[in-house]
């Protein structure tokens, strides 16, 4: 079976940083505008890989991906190994050697020091460990060179290969500067020894090894293939057999380690294994080792591992007590920036809708989270399939249409190839729930949680579709088309008066409440949060806010916008100034947000090139660099309310089938579920973060104490805003268990 990597790295130099998820430095502000809090990117779910050119002592040198520049990163917190010359073969543990005819240059990469070993006339270059060069000459013979301190080389035959062998031209360097691997044939039979380097005596370890040699060793001992031996070991001893999975790589300490990036058949074969060459016992030293290896000459190994591309890094593997090995990170590997399509933001979530696979069309939103401010504070995760074709036609203005619901889901229109439309609901990496809407050239209108509004093209309809828990998509509501809003479980539409707004409970399937907003005109456009009903009368306005909760009517600027809670953003296409209107007071106040690039990405406008939270959040747009900045709102959130609930009880309910409740409130929350039953008493306390601004809490009818007592029982949630601002919110209920 070939590579099959995970479908999920900034060069830091010699710093070890350990999160490649975000990049925390804000982007540069232009003039007048807000300064980012912080910038975050797509990455690519498979990790770059790590390509080493040399590894030492104090650092190493490696190539990026497909990158021809090369780069040093040093070990942090090591002390680099001090120069003392040729003549101690120690030091050459940090020795880079170049060239392979005439002259070989030694430079000690710690502190700079070089040297020059000259090959004689007739000797041919065969390989290189720290201060020594091994050569052969024309008859066949081996010497170690190594420079002298006047400048000459001094030449060290090599002593010890039986009569009449002939080296069969694989020469395998490990961890150990003092010595090096020779494979010969004598008599039709292949052998292995090591070349002492120090006095140039060899020494046969291991016979009839075959043409194909897999060669590891250290200054303790020499494994070729599935043979083991101890360098000290007595001369005639013979080697041991030894188990190990997947391919050899290094020998540490007493540790043989193995694994096979190249063949990936389950989670399992992703494992570097250490293997005790003294007992056979077995451990995993990295879970997630899918990347490249190199044995270091002091006799250490360097692992490229890590279980996504935001949390890859070079692991440097050293011994440790008691025969054993311990790796720790040294340098994180950057990720690679994938192209954002499309982006959302909802409840404190980041969700940018892109490829950041290798495979073309294969798009899926990824969530990043974030803290009040805006600030990321985690690595990305797939949230949704991967969606093999374009969510809408080509040359669709309006592609992607994306919708976040503040679950924790989106909605996006798929397109068949008859040209009808699909309302599809994803949220979590492998499934998606779909409502056909029977119409073409739609769009997405506004959702929130299990409805998401649709305004068909032809025919010209109106739709929401239903997608309540689990459970497949379904059409609530076919209406004639209007300009409408969902917020919670209401659809707001234009009432028969001039400025009056309707709003109709989806649930109760009924009109429940009609606002007069103060427009001079039927609004061509509504948006609804919480108190807030946005506005307008056509793209030249005028338009305003109508605050349910005080009565007021604010006066807004026109154009295109996206309300969120107390302000609303704009997009100026001429300026290129993303504009923020701040209105919670009751006078509207503007200031510049972003100055976006010149140049349109991908669509330009709300989820093309910039997205605002409508769960208490704040705002995101595309950079030039093609980056997602975050800058705070900067303007007080409502109070932590319920939009809509779902709650009925289950049957059982059973540890299989349990009590899954999913409370949509305004914004992002931290929860506590309390169960009590028919005497009062406390039975069951269930406590958690809302996803995005949903609480989902899951009972299997079970007490704390494991018993299970039919009966109605008392629920009572208390929810606490994640921002602080505001007093908790308190709900309560019954549920059955039988």
């Amino acid at each position: 079976m070939t590579r099959s990597r995970r479908l999920v790295g900034i060069a830091v130099g010699g710093a070890m940083a350990l999160s490649g998820a975000v990049l925390t430095a804000p982007a540069q502000a232009a003039p007048n505008a807000d300064t980012p809090v912080a910038t975050t990117q797509l990455n690519y779910i498979n990790p770059v890989d790590v390509r080493y050119s040399w590894v030492g002592a104090s650092g190493f040198q490696y190539a990026l991906g497909n990158a021809g520049n090369l780069q040093w990163a040093e070990y942090p917190g090591v002390t680099p190994p001090a120069h003392a010359g040729p003549d101690d073969l120690a030091t050459g543990t940090d020795v880079q050697n170049t060239g392979t005819s005439g002259t070989v240059t030694q430079k000690h990469r710690s502190t700079g020091t070089t040297a020059t070993v000259t090959i004689p006339t007739g000797q041919t270059y065969r390989a290189a460990s720290g201060w020594s060069v091994l050569t052969q000459d024309a008859d066949g013979a081996l010497h170690v060179l190594r420079a002298a301190a006047d400048g000459t080389t001094t030449d060290l035959a090599v002593t010890g290969l039986p009569s009449g062998a002939q080296p069969t031209g694989t020469y395998a360097t490990g961890g150990s500067v003092r010595r090096l691997a020779v494979t010969y044939t004598l008599d039709g039979t292949s052998s292995v020894g090591l070349v002492d380097l120090a006095d140039g005596t060899f020494r046969t370890y291991v016979g009839g090894v075959g043409s194909e040699q897999s060669i590891t060793f250290n200054d303790s001992w020499l494994v070729v293939n599935r043979k083991a031996i101890r360098v000290d070991s007595e001369p005639g001893t013979a080697p041991a057999a030894v188990s190990f999975p997947a391919k050899p790589l290094a020998v540490v300490g007493d540790q043989l380690l193995s694994g096979d990036p190249d063949f990936i058949s389950s989670p399992a074969d992703e494992a570097l294994t250490a293997t005790s060459l003294a007992t056979g016992a077995k451990r995993t030293v990295l879970a997630d080792a899918d990347g490249a290896f190199r044995a270091t000459p002091d006799g250490g190994l360097l692992a490229t591992a890590g279980a996504t591309a935001s949390d890859f890094h070079v692991y440097r593997v050293l011994p440790a007590g008691g025969g054993d090995v311990s790796a720790q990170p040294v340098f994180t590997v950057p990720p690679v920036r994938a192209k954002v399509d499309g982006l959302m933001v909802a409840g404190g979530e980041l969700l940018m809708f892109g490829n950041a696979t290798p495979t073309p069309g294969w798009d899926a939103a990824y969530a990043v989270p974030l803290d009040p401010t805006g600030k990321p504070t985690g690595s990305q995760v797939r949230r949704s399939p991967f969606i093999g074709s374009s969510p809408c036609l080509g040359g669709d203005a309006a592609c992607p249409q994306v919708e976040a619901l503040g679950d924790g889901r989106f909605a996006y229109l798929y397109t068949y190839s008859d040209g009808k439309e699909s309302v599809h609901v994803a949220g979590d990496t492998d499934t998606f729930r779909t409502e056909p809407t029977g119409s073409a050239g739609g769009r997405i209108g506004t959702g929130t949680g299990r409805y998401v509004l649709y305004n068909g093209g032809t025919p010209a309809t109106q739709k929401i579709a239903d997608f309540p828990r689990g459970a497949d998509g379904e059409t609530a509501l076919d209406r004639t088309r209007s300009a409408a809003a969902i917020w919670g479980q209401r659809l707001w539409t234009p009432g028969t008066t001039q400025g009056s707004v309707v709003a109709y409970d989806l649930k109760a399937k009924r009109n429940v409440a009609t606002v007069n907003t103060g427009a001079p005109c039927t609004p061509s456009e509504i948006q609804a949060v919480n108190t807030w009903l946005y506005w307008n009368c056509g793209s030249a306005g005028p338009a305003g806010v109508h605050d349910r909760a005080t009565g007021r009517n604010i006066t807004v600027p026109a154009g295109p916008s996206r309300l969120a809670d107390g302000y609303l953003v704009r997009e100026d296409r001429t300026s290129h100034e993303l504009l923020l209107t701040d209105f919670h007071t009751g006078t509207a106040t503007t200031r510049t947000a972003a100055v976006l690039p010149t140049v349109d990405q991908n669509t330009g406008g709300n989820t093309g090139r910039w997205a605002v939270d409508r769960f208490g959040g704040n705002v995101a747009y595309l950079t030039a660099q093609g980056q997602v900045a975050l800058v705070t709102a900067g303007v007080p959130t409502s109070p932590l309310a319920q939009m809509e609930a779902q709650t009925d009880a289950a049957a059982g309910p059973t540890t299989q089938d349990p009590w899954q409740p999913v409370w949509q409130l305004s914004k992002p929350s931290t929860w506590t579920l309390t169960l009590t039953n028919a005497s009062g008493n406390v039975v069951r306390n269930l406590t958690g973060d809302s996803t995005a601004a949903a609480v989902r809490a899951s009972w299997d009818g079970k007490w704390g104490d494991g018993n299970r007592v039919a009966g109605t029982y008392t629920w009572r949630l208390t929810a606490k805003a994640r921002d602080g601002q505001g007093p908790d919110l308190a709900l309560t209920g019954t549920t059955t268990v039988n």
